[in-house]
């Protein structure tokens, strides 16, 4: 189907008319700070404690914007016998911001975690060469990064995080009293002697109970070995004892 000469226009002055019947509102910057998004570019924030002088972002750095000085120093041995080491000190860390381009290589191959990007955007100067700020400054805009956003239920914690809660237990374990053990012949006089059952006194324990069976007795109304049947009282015989034919009655012993 041809389109209807004419339709571009009117959906052009359709829209136009929608925009004018609404109220424009302005933010007055200053007084007024923009809502920027978490992942704005902004400028660059050092994280000092996690540099390790490994000069990764100031080799990848298209711009060679980065500045990075440091010696070396050494450090005793942790245990008697142990072999002394060297490590890298950071003495300056600086970017000039005037040559960067915003690319964030610096972030991404930083391997410890020391870069981050911060949505501070207020740092213009009227002389370029004020644009190189040291490492004390962006230390300050460190603070500026916004937390990471929320993880998955399911994910992974970061391994930033891990790293740090395993560090604060290890100092927590080192700074809590150690727990006295018994001595070791406590332990052993207290192995030896032998356990009563709760409730009972030693008098009670010594004392014979009359209403126990002595070894060898068999319980009432149990079967004794050799017996199919429990022992049951006899009955008794009312009537009076009759002789038995077969033996002479008393007094006629002598007759015969």
């Amino acid at each position: 189907m041809a389109p209807i000469p004419g339709s571009g226009l009117a959906k052009g002055l359709a829209v136009t008319l929608r925009t004018m019947t609404k109220k424009s509102v302005t933010a007055q910057y200053p007084d007024a700070q923009p809502d920027l998004p978490p992942r704005t570019r902004g400028v660059i924030g050092l994280f000092e404690e996690n540099c390790t002088v490994c000069m990764l972002c100031a080799r990848e750095c298209p711009d060679w914007c980065i500045y990075i000085d440091s010696h070396k120093e050494t450090v005793p041995a942790a245990t008697p016998g142990g072999r002394e080491r060297s490590r890298n000190v950071l003495d300056r860390f600086a970017i000039d911001f005037s040559l960067c381009m915003y690319c964030g290589i610096c972030i991404e191959v930083c391997p410890f975690d020391a870069l981050f990007w911060s949505p501070e955007f207020e740092y213009a100067e009227t002389d370029i060469r004020d644009l190189t700020h040291e490492r004390d400054k962006l230390r300050e805009w460190m603070w500026t990064v916004p937390a990471p956003p929320a993880l998955d239920p399911g994910a992974e914690e970061p391994k930033e995080l891990a790293a740090a809660r395993k560090t604060a237990d290890k100092l927590a374990a080192q700074q809590a009293p150690p727990v006295t053990e018994p001595h070791a012949d406590e332990q052993a006089r207290a192995a030896e002697q032998p356990t009563r059952p709760q409730g009972d006194s030693k008098q009670q324990t010594d004392q014979p109970n009359p209403d126990r069976p002595k070894p060898g007795d068999s319980a009432p109304g149990h079967l004794k070995s050799g017996d199919s049947t429990p022992d049951q009282p006899k009955p008794v015989d009312s009537t009076p004892d009759q002789p038995k034919p077969d033996q002479p009655k008393p007094g006629q012993e002598g007759s015969e």
